[in-house]
């Protein structure tokens, strides 16, 4: 595809301004400055300025740490949802929602069938957190945590068995837990059942890809290794049939 194209095509100016942008030497193409009339081909890297611009017909897959107060919501007349808080480019979306008070680890994306994998709760993908909660952690604690807890919502139908899970402690007032569920509020629901509230929830890891050390408000794109065994643990996971559940 030609160069001004592929910028306009991206939603970043018109060709004659693209063509404009390429004769300031504005715009890079895998780190050289680009020529009018050039073509581009899939994986190259194109820029202007520092910024990276993304073919929208490419995948894109990001991990994002989500701040306390966004809303995972597509809704834009929600002040604070996520797709305005972070602006990119492309149009993504989020794969598991995190809730407002919440923060962390969010898979963001603009392909959907990814998204739909991921959210199959059936296929039991694990999800890990670091929670503080109001009193201390004690083992007995966590051994009901793993175990299953009984949370209610009569307002919204829920009324479930949690299915078992693993838990480590922390510190005195802080665990982390991995869940292969994502029922609504689940953590803070079954902290709550045992008597203990939630001060901080950070999600640390979505199956392999892990927060790390990206901060809040940050966003990078995973690497080639972390998408290769992302899309292998979804594909096997497909290829699983859990017992006593349809495949």
């Amino acid at each position: 595809m030609r160069l001004n194209k592929f910028l306009s095509e991206a939603g970043v100016c018109s060709r004659r301004e693209a063509d404009r942008l390429i004769e300031k030497g504005r715009v890079t193409v895998d780190g050289k400055k680009a020529a009018q009339g050039m073509q581009v081909t899939e994986g190259q890297v194109v820029c202007v300025g520092k910024k990276v611009i993304e073919s929208r017909n490419d995948k894109v897959v990001l991990a994002v740490n989500k701040p306390v107060g966004i809303v995972c919501t597509e809704d834009m007349r929600v002040k604070d949802n996520i797709i305005r808080f972070f602006k990119y480019p492309v149009r993504v979306t989020y794969a598991g929602r995190l809730d407002k008070d919440s923060e962390g680890l969010l898979i963001m994306t603009n392909d959907g069938e990814l998204i739909n994998r991921m959210m199959r709760a059936r296929y039991r993908h694990e999800k890990e957190y670091k929670v503080t909660v109001d009193k201390p952690v004690t083992e007995e604690f966590l051994r009901q945590m793993e175990k299953g807890v009984r949370i209610r919502d009569p307002e919204k139908g829920l009324d479930a068995l949690t299915r078992p899970c693993r838990t480590e402690m922390v510190g005195k007032y802080t665990f982390s837990i991995v869940l292969t569920q994502g029922l609504n509020r689940q953590i803070r629901r079954m902290c709550e059942s045992l008597g203990y509230r939630v001060k901080r929830l950070i999600r640390t890891r979505v199956m392999n890809i892990e927060l790390g050390g990206l901060k809040p408000g940050a966003v990078r794109k995973l690497t080639e290794q972390e998408l290769k065994e992302l899309y292998e643990r979804i594909e096997e996971s497909q290829n699983v049939r859990v017992s006593g559940e349809a495949k």
